[in-house]
């Protein structure tokens, strides 16, 4: 468990990469945050997974087809999914791939005691701590299969799946899927406890779309939602940092939701 009640338990968190990115580049983009944990938990493991979807050059967003000799050329960026824009609502091409491999990571590495993901990443992170709600949810994606054609089916990586449900989630620069298909995922709300990072400059995960994923797990008064001064990244100053080890500690070492309010850190007094 953690350094604050004494127990040797190793704490283990899965850390589920953006759009673009790779386990190894998400893993060096959190070295701080890492270090931070090490110092105060006794034992910490942190696993990184890459997602399936190797993508093009032309799924890059920015791509500049004036810079590459050929658009379906290879680059070292992979997914969890791909959003096709041919249907409406959006789906997400490749998520069944993309679930099941973080269901064969927690297979082999788990169990976890919580999930943390940047942007497509923090996403799929609160879909998995949905999944992981047990029968309720599974109930949620047969009633929604009943109610719409469109609706996707409970995962099958995670139908037999032994694992319990995770003590936290943290979300940097989160949303919602879209629309009926994946209304099973956040209908009824997550109860995982979840702490959210929004940035007030970011462009690419626009802050109403990380509102209704505050939304899908209760609100702002049952969650804690971080707003920070930048764009569309994770954000490794101290403060921030601090947030997310103290929110962690919180929630190994008390079964209860976190209920704090929405706030900007620059006026908190308190870690979280």
């Amino acid at each position: 468990m953690s350094a604050v009640n004494g127990a040797s338990k190793t704490l283990k968190i899965l850390m589920l990469h953006g759009y673009t990115q790779s386990g190894s580049l998400f893993n060096a983009k959190t070295k701080a945050l890492e270090k931070s944990l090490r110092k105060a938990f006794t034992s910490v493991t942190l696993s990184y997974p890459t997602g399936p979807m190797k993508l093009r050059a032309s799924d890059v967003p920015g791509f500049d087809s004036s810079k590459v000799e050929d658009e379906n050329d290879e680059v070292e960026a992979y997914g969890w999914w791909r959003r096709s824009n041919t249907s409406e609502p959006p789906e997400y091409v490749g998520i069944e791939e993309g679930l099941a491999v973080v269901a064969d990571t927690m297979k082999r590495e788990g169990p976890f005691d919580g999930v943390m993901g940047f942007s497509q990443g923090a996403a799929m992170a609160a879909m998995v701590s949905s999944l992981l709600e047990g029968k309720p949810r599974s109930e949620a994606f047969k009633a929604a299969m009943a109610k719409s054609k469109l609706s996707m089916s409970y995962p099958s990586a995670f139908a037999d799946l032994d694992h319990p449900p995770l003590k936290f989630c943290i979300s940097y620069s989160g949303f919602v899927a879209p629309g009926e298909r994946y209304a099973a995922f956040y209908e009824p709300t997550i109860r995982t406890p979840m702490c959210h990072f929004v940035g007030s400059l970011d462009t690419v995960v626009e802050e109403a779309r990380t509102n209704k994923l505050i939304e899908a797990v209760g609100g702002p008064t049952r969650t804690s939602v971080i707003v920070h001064p930048g764009g569309h990244f994770v954000p490794n100053n101290r403060q921030y940092i601090d947030t997310v080890v103290a929110f962690i500690k919180a929630q190994i070492t008390d079964a209860s939701p976190s209920t704090k309010q929405e706030e900007s850190v620059e006026d908190m007094d308190v870690p979280f």
